[in-house]
């Protein structure tokens, strides 16, 4: 059967491979692209497709997916495979395993070498740094579709570990926000966006529970780093600290420049701004940008404040240093339970239960606790809760993505999704600066925005198949 004619305006969009085999029918998302949309392989019996608003209809004769895209095609497994994972779980360990410890460098600004200087201004600089790993990845994702992941791997290496170094050496405010905020933090954004892409086109029936293995190494990083820098800064200095751990992220992300590569090939085509702005016609798409937006934008403020929040209220100095690796601990079961839950029960179901968690979990306990032990339980629970967004996210995505377009499209929910990060920790500290001081204000837009990221999922959700109770 050939392919469908491509709709007036649309002239220089590919049709989707997908949409040739009419043997799985989606229910209409109201936009162009279909993808995922997979018959069941003649040899397998069920190919644990996102069952999720797709029905079957009469087996019609017509030509296959291209090479490559079948589901039965997907490894899944085998050695390549999980040295990709491997590769990724190192590269994750050594970029959002950074991001996850930014509160012990709003701590030491704080009182060194930026005191002159309010919390929510040096805030800018970590909220700066989330944006680029994430926004940047609308360009990083169209690169790594037309090139694939290696240049983008050893380049990002370069390119972070120099971002660094010329960390240690600044004392200025303008010279950190260069060098923390922008180089290493683009650096940074190639090679999560390279690792992330690439596990994708390796898995399909265990997608979900591979990324989760991989973004399980940003919470790895995030108990190691903070303890890491806070006995390391009294001991050899902030500038030695940086020097050090740039050397450790060089030897890590140097494991994933030679492990971590696609599957598939790169398919380069002449840029297209409607390869943009086409996903946004698609409904469940949309919401689950907005969902990115108000969950990013609240997700950062614990760990940018939860430190300072806790000297404030009084807490333990000696448990201070630890609230963010605790986080972070428990967030790594949080990272890799929901991909395993999402690829069995649905990874729409299991986002909207994490989402929503996250965020009554801060109004119910971070806004009324007062005590160390609450501090302590609010860390754990929320760390387990927010861990598996990162890692759920790509997966949603691609659920309703041609797989041939993963890097723009996640590039395109990303780049929103740190806007959140970008201002969600400023507004916080002004928050706390127009309170006088006190935290209640931002623990309260903390927790209710992150509730609202949750009525976003349930929005997609029933745009696809409703209120039905079924796998999605």
């Amino acid at each position: 059967m050939a392919p469908s004619e491509p709709k007036k305006g649309e002239d220089s969009v590919e049709p989707s491979p997908y949409e040739s085999r009419p043997s799985l029918n989606r229910i209409p998302s109201h936009g162009s692209t279909n993808a995922n949309m997979y018959p069941e392989p003649e040899n397998v019996v069920e190919a644990e497709m996102e069952k999720g608003g797709i029905a079957a209809v009469p087996q019609q004769p017509a030509g296959g997916p291209p090479p490559g895209f079948n589901p039965a095609d997907f490894p899944d497994g085998g050695m390549e495979a999980w040295l990709v994972v491997a590769g990724g779980f190192c590269a994750l360990f050594s970029t959002f395993g950074l991001i996850n410890c930014v509160g012990v460098f709003v701590s030491y600004y704080v009182q060194g070498p930026l005191s002159n200087y309010s919390a929510s201004s040096i805030s800018w600089i970590t909220s700066l740094m989330a944006f680029d790993i994430s926004g940047m990845n609308a360009v990083m994702g169209r690169l790594f579709d037309n090139y694939g992941p290696r240049y983008l791997l050893i380049g990002g290496t370069i390119t972070y570990v120099f971002g660094l170094m010329m960390l240690s050496l600044s004392t200025e405010y303008y010279q950190i926000i260069l060098s923390q905020g922008i180089v290493s933090a683009v650096g940074m954004s190639a090679v999560f966006n390279s690792a992330m892409n690439s596990v994708m086109g390796w898995f399909f029936k265990r997608r979900a529970a591979a990324l989760g293995i991989v973004v399980s190494g940003s919470s790895l990083g995030g108990v190691v780093l903070p303890i890491m820098m806070n006995h390391l800064i009294p001991q050899i200095g902030f500038p030695w600290t940086m020097r050090v751990i740039g050397f450790m992220f060089l030897a890590l992300c140097g494991f994933a420049c030679a492990t971590v590569k696609s599957r598939l090939p790169p398919r380069r085509k002449p840029f297209n701004f409607l390869d943009y702005t086409r996903p946004l016609k698609e409904p469940a798409f949309v919401c689950i940008v907005f969902a990115g937006f108000f969950f990013f934008w609240g997700m950062f403020l614990p760990f940018n404040y939860i430190e300072l929040q806790a000297t404030d209220q009084g807490i333990d100095a000696s448990i201070v240093p630890y609230l963010l690796p605790i986080i972070n601990a428990v967030s790594i079961p949080g990272r890799i339970m929901p991909g395993f839950l999402g690829d069995r029960f649905g990874r729409f179901n299991v986002m909207i239960f994490i989402s929503g968690l996250s965020g009554v979990i801060t109004l119910a306990l971070w806004v009324p606790g007062k005590s160390t032990a609450t501090t302590v339980v609010y860390g754990a629970v929320f760390g387990f809760a927010s861990g598996g967004f990162i890692s759920l996210l790509p997966a949603v995505i691609a659920q309703i993505s041609d797989l041939r377009e993963i890097g723009t499209r996640t590039g395109i929910a990303f780049f929103a999704a740190a806007l959140g990060a970008l201002t969600g920790s400023p507004i916080g500290g002004a928050i706390v600066s127009a309170n006088g001081g006190s935290f209640l204000g931002l623990q309260l837009f903390c927790g209710i925005i992150m509730t609202i990221s949750m009525f976003w999922f349930i929005a997609a959700r029933t745009i696809q198949v409703g209120f039905k109770f079924i796998k999605i």
